[in-house]
């Protein structure tokens, strides 16, 4: 009797770990084939923009998904380097984590949280925001967090910097429902990606924390102000992006 339920338990667990290594299995070849794949072709409708069409729905709104894929050089320089100053100022430099800006945001948060205040910042690089635009979902949990930096670590290893910035900048959000430099040049500034002036993109860049919240289209004064502070930074760092230098 002993010996059967032994038996029995042995097998639930030798059936269940067998289950376990089948799923990291094919996790592992489909991540890294993915990631492989959007290597060299224009990433289609994602998680996240499929997700903000139902939330759009649930909050009365007509569904809008308006995305228009360009390569590179097809986006003004200018952008590339507003957002590199806006959002991650050593993105040439490291291999997909800030540890510095990790630690100025603890910081931060800590002395926010001491005062009492819900403001809180992030330390995402453009790298961390491009895995989780392509790949994931957006929330805040731990799981979502590690599926993050597993993906962070692909595209940094697989994917070439010029090529990050090439995604990410034709997937990110810079509006309700608009998604990538061209849909929302055209939408906002009535323009392509590639005649963006240095003053749009700067404008272009400041809104990307909360592009639901500030508008391209009607800047408040903050945003002016975000924008003139990113023209200056664009100033300092200099008015084109050397990859090769990666």
């Amino acid at each position: 009797m002993l010996g059967s339920a032994f038996l029995t338990k042995y097998f639930v667990w030798s059936f269940i770990w067998r289950l376990i290594k089948k799923i990291i299995f094919w996790f592992l070849v489909l991540s890294i084939g993915a990631v492989l794949l959007f290597k060299w072709l224009p990433v289609p409708v994602n998680f996240f923009m499929i997700q903000r069409c139902f939330e759009q729905k649930a909050e009365g709104k007509d569904m809008r998904l308006d995305k228009d894929w360009v390569p590179l050089e097809d986006i003004s320089p200018y952008l590339q380097l507003a957002v590199v100053c806006s959002e991650d100022q050593n993105y040439l430099n490291h291999h997909g984590f800030s540890f510095t800006a990790i630690e100025k945001a603890m910081e931060y948060n800590e002395k926010m949280e001491e005062k009492g205040s819900t403001k809180r910042r992030g330390a995402s690089t453009i790298s961390q925001q491009t895995a989780k635009n392509v790949f994931l979902w957006h929330g805040r949990s731990f799981i979502r967090k590690g599926f993050e930096v597993y993906f962070t670590f692909l595209i940094e290893t697989l994917w070439s910097k010029e090529r990050i910035m090439e995604v990410y900048l034709n997937v990110v959000e810079l509006g309700d429902g608009v998604y990538g430099a061209e849909a929302a040049a055209r939408n906002y500034l009535h323009k392509s990606a590639k005649q963006l002036t240095a003053s749009d993109a700067a404008l272009m860049a400041v809104v990307l924390p909360s592009p639901r919240i500030f508008s391209i289209a009607h800047p408040s004064s903050y945003t002016r102000k975000r924008q003139a502070w990113c023209l200056q930074q664009m100033r300092y760092w200099g008015m084109k992006l050397d990859y090769e230098k990666e």
